[in-house]
């Protein structure tokens, strides 16, 4: 399972110059989008393809809720994926644990998983270790590149490992 965060992760804190990467195939916008949202035109339309080609089931683990599948699969090539519900997020986390830290391995429900996200901090990092009986990656996406080939290689390098250790 590859939870995957769409603010700071597909959509970077800084606009993407063409060529960034040396992949990004969008372009530059004029700032106005159809959607109201003029920060849309920085996602990579080949991101979809990308996160496609990792072994796991894609899941938005994103504040856009439903508006992940309307707004931004279609953009970048994504079928409509499972939607993680925050409702069960009303706990408060402990300090310096992230608010959506709990909620994913609940929904992991003990399996393994990936989750792409701007915000993870060593703490989610020893959460998890203590509470979530399945190894994790938590990645950290640098929010002002959003994510890169380095990352996927890194999302990649992990779920092949894990799959030659069963």
């Amino acid at each position: 399972m590859i939870f995957v965060d769409i603010d700071g992760v597909l959509i970077p804190l800084r606009a993407r110059p063409a060529g960034a990467d040396g992949r990004w195939s969008g372009r530059p916008g004029d700032g106005h989008d159809r959607d109201g949202n003029p920060l849309l035109d920085r996602l990579d339309p080949a991101d979809g393809r990308r996160l496609l080609a990792l072994p796991g089931e894609l899941v938005w683990a994103s504040t856009w809720l439903a508006d992940a599948n309307d707004v931004v699969a279609p953009r970048i090539g994504l079928p409509a994926l499972p939607v993680v519900d925050w409702s069960d997020a009303d706990e408060e986390p402990p300090r310096g644990v992230h608010w959506k830290t709990a909620s994913l391995a609940r929904w992991a429900a003990g399996s393994p998983f990936v989750w792409l996200d701007d915000e993870t901090t060593d703490a989610d990092r020893r959460w998890i270790a203590g509470h979530h009986p399945q190894p994790a990656l938590l990645h950290h996406v640098d929010p002002y590149l959003g994510l890169t080939d380095i990352d996927l290689a890194a999302v990649r390098q992990w779920l092949e490992h894990r799959h030659e250790a069963d």
